[in-house]
């Protein structure tokens, strides 16, 4: 029997990275599925406060050089790479200049939130899985944590729903508490589209917030994880609106281990 493919999509991960808890979940499970027989896949976003000498990333030259398509744009895109010290996992980061290369995350110095976060979003969605295909990867199941990952179970179950590398590739989307209050600007629904993608695909991004990334990712999903004991009312009601399955497994669950290596078999089966 073949080795469980795995791809975790994340916005951060220890050591690179640590924002939010999910930095430490995201050091734990690939590992811990790893170390269970898994194939594990791991892409983030190469925001600028990682530092590059000091976690020895270099540069991929025989992924990078792909375009992707943001509205009437087209954005180059640069893969790089390092492994996690202690551990045989490789991380693949995602750059850009024009979205990537500033020395704060998602908000400015003086705590402005970006404007252009719904676009870095989108390219880190469609970078991701032109990177697995020019990897020549298919991943059984792909683990999207957080709003920024939201349109890969939408892209998954339409445009790429064919593609030989993802036919049978099943979506994890995991939600968390890390609201933010800003609305996008209209042209968001354009430069979210792809191939084989109606305005009524989109509907749940009609918000231009917050709980719009969190819907289309809990719609297009195959399961979605509540990962915090206490979401907000207004993600639940997200949640119970726009997922077909929900499961909960937490940070501090000492059993989170069992239920993704029992959800991830059960999904590839």
């Amino acid at each position: 029997m073949s080795k469980l493919r795995i791809l975790y999509l994340s916005s951060e991960i220890d050591p690179f990275l640590e924002i939010s808890k999910i930095a430490s979940l995201l050091r734990k499970l690939p590992q811990e599925m790893q170390e269970r027989g898994m194939e594990i896949r791991i892409l983030v976003p190469r925001f600028g406060l990682i530092n590059e000498r000091k976690h020895r990333l270099h540069e991929v030259v025989r992924l990078s050089g792909i375009n992707i398509t943001i509205g009437e744009e087209e954005k180059p895109l640069i893969i790089k790479v390092a492994s996690i010290p202690s551990a045989k996992l490789q991380v693949y980061f995602l750059d850009n200049e024009d979205y990537f290369q500033r020395k704060t995350v998602f908000t400015d110095k003086k705590g402005n939130f970006y404007d252009d976060n719904d676009e870095r979003a989108i390219f880190f969605c469609k970078g991701a899985l032109e990177t697995v295909k020019k990897l020549g990867w298919a991943p059984d199941v792909v683990h999207c944590t957080d709003w920024m990952t939201a349109l890969v179970p939408l892209y998954l179950k339409t445009t790429y729903k064919n593609d030989p590398i993802f036919k049978n590739t099943k979506t994890i989307f995991s939600v968390f508490n890390n609201v933010f209050e800003h609305k996008f600007t209209e042209d968001m629904i354009p430069k979210a589209k792809m191939m084989d993608i109606s305005d009524e695909n989109l509907a749940n991004l009609r918000s231009q917030d917050f709980l719009g990334f969190i819907k289309i990712g809990c719609q297009y999903a195959d399961v979605v994880v509540k990962a915090n004991p206490s979401l907000n009312d207004s993600i639940k009601n997200a949640l119970n609106e726009t997922a077909d399955r929900q499961i909960d497994s937490f940070f501090d669950d000492e059993n989170s281990t069992e239920t993704f290596f029992n959800l991830y078999t059960e999904l590839a089966d």
